[in-house]
């Protein structure tokens, strides 16, 4: 049996392997070392911060539905000043690539973050969540306005030296437009895709079940919608994308990297299953020695690259 390479190299982040989890779904990384050995993943999203302190959106927040989950948590987090102070430490100790992940309510917001993580070490990239309303220009979101995200990419690509991640919305029109926008932008690498704007109604009570009445949907549902974005993205922009939306297993893990994806994140999965991304890397190590590949990274694209 052959040793297959594992390593991915997405633009300037370079990471062991393929296998990533996704903000919001792996706490800082400590919370799920006693379940999942971290050090064998290729990299840990961290839980997304905010410039100050959020307590989210009221109770209940969180409706299973028949093929997923919907979330209105409302970016619960301790803030960045108490992120630094008080988990970045213990981030900087984890055994494996740690990504930081920030929203914010203007380009200014975005700035200030990314320069007050510039200053600090123990992170291997930044990834930035455009799906915020830009209160300074009406409420609409940075993520489904292409010159929005353009800008905030490219101003926060002005303050920091780390890699940056671009994570887009799927809730667009074109989602390739904002794709090409991002790169515009300056974005090294970009990731999608984010949840789904959906709802659930409960019929008893009369009333949506969340108490924001709007979630995100995650999880197998939207995986086919996640599947043709990565496809549609990879095929028109030039930078290595992070593919995600209801990876369970490796089959879905293969899917994404066969659709032109560079390195795959897990969510909604880790909430079935912590350990659910070393089953997944041990399946695509696997499914690589039985088709003759060497390197995982080989399998990006092979799905449409084979019919150009």
């Amino acid at each position: 049996m052959k040793t297959i390479n594992t390593e991915v190299k997405l633009g300037p982040l370079a990471l062991r392997n393929p296998v990533i989890t996704a903000s919001g779904t792996y706490g800082f990384g400590e919370e799920y070392a006693p379940l999942c050995p971290v050090e064998r993943l290729g990299g840990i999203t961290l839980k997304g911060i905010t410039p100050e302190p959020r307590m989210g959106n009221p109770v209940p927040r969180l409706a299973e539905t028949p093929a997923g989950l919907l979330n209105s948590v409302g970016l619960e987090n301790p803030g960045l000043d108490e992120f630094i102070a008080s988990y970045l430490p213990k981030v900087r100790e984890l055994p494996t690539a740690a990504i930081a992940n920030i929203s914010g309510f203007s380009v200014e917001d975005y700035t200030h973050m990314a320069r007050a993580l510039q200053k600090e070490s123990g992170l291997a990239a930044i990834e930035v969540n455009i799906s915020c309303p830009n209160v300074k220009h009406g409420g609409m979101h940075f993520g489904t306005d292409p010159a929005s995200a353009e800008q905030v990419i490219a101003a926060v690509k002005a303050e920091t030296d780390l890699p940056v991640i671009a994570k887009l919305s799927p809730n667009v029109t074109s989602i390739v437009a904002m794709a090409q926008a991002v790169a515009r932008g300056g974005a090294d690498i970009i990731s999608l895709i984010n949840t789904l704007l959906g709802m659930s109604i409960d019929i008893e009570k009369q009333r949506p079940v969340l108490a924001n009445t709007m979630g995100g949907l995650s999880g197998p549902a939207v995986r086919p919608v996640a599947v043709r974005m990565v496809w549609e993205v990879s095929q028109a922009v030039e930078i290595p994308i992070i593919g995600m939306g209801g990876i369970l297993t490796w089959q879905d893990a293969v899917e994404f990297l066969l659709a032109g994806a560079s390195a795959v994140s897990i969510g909604t999965g880790n909430f079935v299953d912590p350990q659910a991304p070393l089953s997944v890397l041990e399946g695509i190590e696997e499914y690589c020695q039985r088709h003759g590949v060497s390197n995982v990274s080989e399998l990006t694209g092979l799905a449409w690259k084979g019919n150009i």
